[in-house]
């Protein structure tokens, strides 16, 4: 192994922990909907993705050359620099957990890297055409190609199952959701296990453990692969209860085009070397696949929170990740001030996520988002219900609030005729 100094790694260990929060982060992106239709139990769908995340980490460098090589110059680069980076990928990973929104681990990184570099060398440290044409214009791109593919994909699943019985189609539907669903997580493991790949080899060759351009070793290739694994096994169920059911409510038909299209997109931007977003992608798929299916609906209020995390997360870590830099410029005691920092933030939130737990035993439960407010018809009709009538026997517990709910007040009585004197 290279020789690495104690800030160096900090820095690796920094990495693995941002990986392992990438993991449970983007989970729901390959069993959010396998989960809410039934396909899979989520303990056995985690597992399932965890160990096909693992797989998927050997299976290509091109994402981790992007970041390694192309996102920010190597020459000028400190160790601190990256670390600054991990920072402020780690608590926007962290944050849009803890409110269960699915936003992307992936820009989280890049935003980090993108403000610590220009913190501590200036706009040239970053290539801006890489950034436009690696980073941003996919992060636009992939939820519409993603969304359009699934609707139609959806559509057409429906017209061909048309005259094929209900349980037979649910069934087969299930089995096709299970092989897509393995099929997103080997994407995933793919496209996001070599980001942490790419962090790391980026610090190697900043602390002159590695030569300038050079590849992924071995042992960083497995400790990635192994973190995003062990994090997508323990499940990061608030963001699955969002995907599952808070941006619409999915059929076997349309899980199974939402994780169809959205595995054909990542495994094609893999292959390219675009540093896609898999949540963009992932999220994308399914309001697609919402509306694929007649009377199908998305909820916008939902997928506008989710939309404003999106823009705010590159600006986000940047700046978190910019202030980490400079408060290290001051030495072993501003690098210290970070760590503490960082592992205080990360056990505030755990805490706070404690007051309200979702596991794999309520993650199919709805949304709080999901639950639409009642119409005006629906406030009517509940004004006029009628008190309980109590069973034979049994004494109707009516209260004096339920009586004027449902009993329009009685007309006051007429005044009575004075007395003829």
């Amino acid at each position: 192994m290279e020789h690495i100094t104690l800030l160096l790694g900090i820095v690796i260990i920094t990495a693995l922990v941002f990986d392992f929060t990438n993991g449970f982060h983007d989970t729901a992106n390959a069993m959010a909907t396998t989960i809410s239709t039934g396909a899979l139990k989520p303990k056995t769908a985690v597992a399932m993705s965890a160990v096909l995340n693992l797989v998927g980490a050997f299976m290509s460098v091109e994402v981790a050359k992007t970041i390694s090589k192309g996102l920010v110059n190597e020459e000028g680069i400190q160790p601190e620099v990256i670390f600054a980076a991990l920072v402020g990928a780690i608590l926007w990973n962290l944050v849009t957990w803890l409110v269960g929104l699915p936003s992307s681990s992936s820009h989280a990184l890049m935003g980090g890297l993108i403000g610590a570099a220009v913190a501590s060398a200036g706009l040239g440290a970053v290539n801006g055409s890489v950034v436009v044409t690696k980073v941003l214009i996919p992060a636009v791109a992939a939820p519409i190609v993603a969304g359009v593919a699934a609707m139609l994909a959806a559509r057409l699943t429906y017209k061909l199952g048309g005259k094929v019985g209900g349980k037979t189609s649910t069934k087969g539907y299930r089995a096709g959701q299970i092989a897509s669903a393995g099929l997103v997580s080997l994407a995933h493991g793919t496209n996001d296990a070599q980001k942490t790949m790419g962090i790391i080899t980026l610090a190697l060759v900043a602390g002159g453990a590695l030569e300038s351009g050079a590849n992924p070793p071995v042992w960083v290739i497995v400790s990635a692969g192994m973190a995003i694994a062990t994090g997508t096994y323990l499940g990061g169920w608030r963001i699955i209860r969002t995907m599952g059911s808070g941006l619409t409510d999915l059929q076997p038909q349309q899980g199974f085009a939402a994780q169809t299209s959205a595995a054909s997109v990542i495994l094609a931007s893999s292959s390219l070397g675009f540093s896609l977003s898999t949540t963009h992608a992932c999220s994308g798929a399914v309001m697609g696949a919402g509306l694929g299916r007649k009377g199908g609906v998305v909820r916008w209020s939902t997928a506008t929170r989710m939309f404003i995390a999106w823009g705010l997360t590159l600006p986000a870590a940047a700046l978190v990740g910019a202030g980490a830099e400079m408060v290290m410029r001051t030495g072993n005691i501003g690098v210290a001030a970070v760590v503490v920092f960082l592992v205080a933030s990360c056990a505030a939130i755990w805490f706070i996520s404690r007051r309200q737990v979702v596991d794999h035993h309520n993650v199919t439960e709805p949304a709080p988002a999901a639950a639409e407010a009642p119409g005006v018809v629906t406030t009517a009709m509940a004004a006029v219900t009628v008190p309980p009538i109590a069973a034979a026997g049994t004494t109707a517990a009516v209260t004096d609030e339920d009586l004027k709910a449902t009993i329009p007040a009685a007309a006051p009585a007429p005044a009575a005729p004075a007395a003829a004197v």
